[in-house]
């Protein structure tokens, strides 16, 4: 017994190191051993030695260096183990032991390659975003399946396939050049901003809200500004930071939704607005902004208002005209649309939308319909109202919307 404190001690570092570390020495050793599974297996195997040896021999000065080592010869010893039965792995084998053990500054920035890894533009969108979620963030199948209600089967032979084509088609584990960095850039912040969105607003079940989805995103967007902190990553985290800082008054205590105009801003962290703002202010000064960054400026005007009525419509129709340009959009035109029924009176907003849903676009997109009843509602055209919520309510797939919808009904119809 005398001995359990320090074994325990020892366990309890064990353990806070995996939980800060060990998708960092997972990214490093993904890059050295070039296999997904066989990384994670090097990674147990290393924290494993870890909770051995440890206890004796002393907490490394460097952890993370030691566990990248440990896992890595691991995996040259698994390799070799096989080459009984496989010449070719021999090979293998002697390659990776040749190689020399990876630089501090190096293993930091493996993190990065590991992102931009996972959203190649040769995998599929969506296999991309269940990679981020598996090999960056470290989230387990099931979690990943259940956030996008998708069978936890069908979820792991997505990422399967995904890492067999990283394999197949030898796809490098590296920060792309100033050519690609542009393209690339782009799928990676649209892959974090797609977490942080259903996190943030699920796109469908019983809840408005998945705050460890939307915390992952956060947590990558983070990563991405410290290791590249360009315009775009800098105006993406402050985009996700503000609309985060509004997370607990958008639900009421029994988890309706709460509209902006209801809010109790009291509610809202400053904190992570004031973060937000500054991101903003130091992201705009860039001259060098693109469409996250206008957004990020949007929800500022938002977050610094007092209250609804004295919100600056004038700026955000504004900034929806430059964001309109930069990235033109049905759902930009939609939200442009809104700001200005805000700013010049209900029927300015209908006519745009009713010239968007016109086209065709959007015609299945729920928010343009609740946004084009509620205009109608303002307008006190009660017929064209309830048509709208109606089609709004037959889109609607989360629970939280949908009983809002069936409220404003009851009022129309009281």
């Amino acid at each position: 017994m005398a001995q359990s404190g320090p074994h325990q001690a020892v366990r309890e570092k064990v353990e806070a190191i995996y939980r800060a570390e060990s998708r960092r020495v997972f990214a490093t050793l993904v890059r050295l051993l070039g296999d997904f599974d066989l990384a994670e297996e090097a990674l147990s195997e290393a924290f494993r030695a870890a909770l051995e040896q440890w206890p004796q021999e002393g907490v490394p000065a460097n952890p993370r260096a030691w566990l990248v080592s440990t896992g890595r010869f691991k995996a040259i010893d698994a390799i070799r183990r096989r080459a009984r039965f496989d010449p070719l792995e021999e090979d293998h084998a002697e390659t990776l032991a040749a190689e020399e053990a990876p630089e501090p500054e190096e293993i930091e920035d493996d993190r990065l390659r590991l992102v931009f890894t996972c959203c190649h533009p040769a995998l599929a969108h969506d296999a991309q975003v269940a990679l981020t979620l598996r090999e960056v963030c470290g989230l387990t199948t099931e979690e990943i399946a259940r956030a996008f209600l998708t069978p936890a089967p069908t979820l792991a032979q997505r990422i399967v396939r995904a890492k067999n084509k990283i394999r197949d088609a030898r796809i490098p584990y590296e920060v792309p050049g100033p050519k690609e960095l542009p393209e690339r850039l782009d799928a990676v912040l649209r892959t974090i901003y797609l977490v942080f969105n259903e996190g943030y607003s699920a796109s469908s079940g019983d809840s408005l809200t998945r705050a460890d989805l939307s915390g992952e995103a956060i947590r990558l967007g983070r990563l991405l500004v410290d290791l590249l902190p360009e315009a775009e990553p800098i105006g993406l985290l402050a985009l996700m930071l503000l609309q985060e800082s509004r997370r607990t008054a958008r639900s009421s205590a029994s988890g309706d939704l709460v509209l902006l105009e209801d809010q109790d801003r009291k509610l809202w962290s400053r904190e992570l607005i004031a973060e937000g703002s500054a991101l903003v202010e130091r992201t705009l000064a860039t001259r060098r902004f693109g469409p996250y960054c206008i957004q990020a400026a949007i929800a500022a005007v938002h977050a610094e208002a007092p209250n609804f009525a004295t919100t600056d419509w004038a700026q955000i129709v504004g900034l929806y005209d430059v964001l309109s340009r930069l990235d033109p959009s049905p759902v930009v035109e939609l939200n442009r649309a809104v700001a200005l029924a805000m700013r010049e009176g209900p029927a300015a907003g209908l006519a745009v939308i009713e010239a968007i849903l016109a086209r065709g676009e959007l015609k299945d997109y729920h928010l343009a319909h609740a946004a084009r009843a509620d205009l109608y509602r303002r307008l006190g055209r009660g017929t064209e109202a309830r048509a709208s919520y109606e089609r709004a309510l037959a889109l609607a797939r989360q629970e939280p919307e949908r009983r809002f919808l069936q409220q404003r009904l009851a009022q129309l119809k009281a």
